[in-house]
């Protein structure tokens, strides 16, 4: 790469970087607006039990209902036919 190209990346990525800051800053203001009307804080075990507990225990529902409600016999995997590319015996697929 050249002098040119790192130079038009390093642009591009400041520049990139300093509008994403100028866009948030309004998301850091410390003032109320009107109506504003925030409500209690989470505790840390609120928060865990929230966006981590929760989604994890929904995953094991639908996971074990799906795994429960399956209704196909063929479980065992089926071996492979044919050759290879470029000539060769049929390998089986067990391991």
């Amino acid at each position: 790469m050249d002098k040119k190209n790192a130079l038009r990346a390093g642009a591009l990525a400041a520049g990139t970087t300093l509008m994403m800051l100028l866009m948030t800053s309004p998301a850091l203001a410390l003032t109320r607006d009107d109506g504003d009307d925030p409500g209690s804080g989470l505790s840390v075990a609120d928060t865990l039990g929230l966006y981590v507990l929760i989604p994890l225990a929904l995953f094991a529902i639908i996971a074990g209902l799906v795994m429960a409600l399956d209704k196909s016999k063929d479980r065992t995997p089926k071996a492979k036919s044919g050759t290879k590319a470029g000539g060769g015996t049929a390998v089986d697929a067990k391991v």
